[in-house]
């Protein structure tokens, strides 16, 4: 975590309760998940983990995170109503608990989203007071907040790419926050997320994209989540 406090950190997002950790927190975890889908998904399977799994229907979670799968913000009066919404948009989903996963935060929640022929996979966790962590994207450790502009580059695991990639960004005049990279393997498949204070021009995003050893990038830009 960047360790950035602000008026959100002390009284939490405007939101429909009853719970910031089982409702905003979790609409905030759907709205990151669709922006590393890139769209809206056609079908999702969620699975609520521990506290999560005894609580998620009582406490709207299951609501709440249709909802965010929906890019409905947290104060939405939709959310009350996201089982009706997600039959018009045609949004197949199945839900899932596990009740005693004990290596997992106590209100985690897994994504497994489609759109098309593109499918994704995120972990992500409710901290309370509608503060989220995205613990992995596709198996790959994350570890960001969706509260500022984030970069997640799939790549080659090559000499110097966490460098090259730091200097990139600084021709943007970017300051990076917080930086987490996870590999496969030596010289496998490496995913770099990177939290700045600031947003990328879509020049820089396009030549990225033209290096050879860089697979996918996604960029999510600093939003009201």
């Amino acid at each position: 975590m960047s360790g950035k406090s602000g008026i959100f950190d002390m009284i939490g997002p405007v939101m429909i309760g009853p719970s910031s950790s089982h409702t905003a927190g979790v609409v905030r975890l759907g709205r990151a998940a669709i922006r590393v889908l890139g769209s809206l998904p056609d079908e999702a399977v969620i699975t609520f983990y521990n506290s999560f799994a005894r609580t998620y229907e009582g406490h709207g979670s299951d609501r709440a995170i249709l909802a965010g799968l929906m890019d409905f913000k947290t104060d939405d009066k939709r959310i009350k109503e996201s089982f009706e919404h997600a039959k018009e948009k045609g949004l197949k989903y199945t839900f899932k608990s596990v009740g005693n996963a004990s290596t997992l935060h106590p209100n985690t929640i897994r994504l497994q989203l489609k759109k098309g022929d593109r499918s994704i996979e995120v972990l992500g966790e409710s901290l309370g007071g509608g503060v989220i962590n995205v613990a992995e994207v596709n198996g790959f450790t994350a570890n960001f907040s969706a509260s500022s502009h984030t970069l997640i580059i799939t790549a080659k695991d090559v000499k110097g790419a966490i460098a090259y990639v730091s200097e990139i960004l600084s021709h943007d005049d970017c300051n990076i926050a917080t930086m987490t990279v996870s590999r496969k393997g030596k010289h496998d498949v490496a995913c770099h997320v990177i939290e700045m204070d600031s947003g990328l021009r879509p020049l820089t995003l396009e030549y990225m994209r033209s290096i050879g050893w860089i697979f996918e990038i996604i960029y999510i830009p600093d939003i009201d989540l």
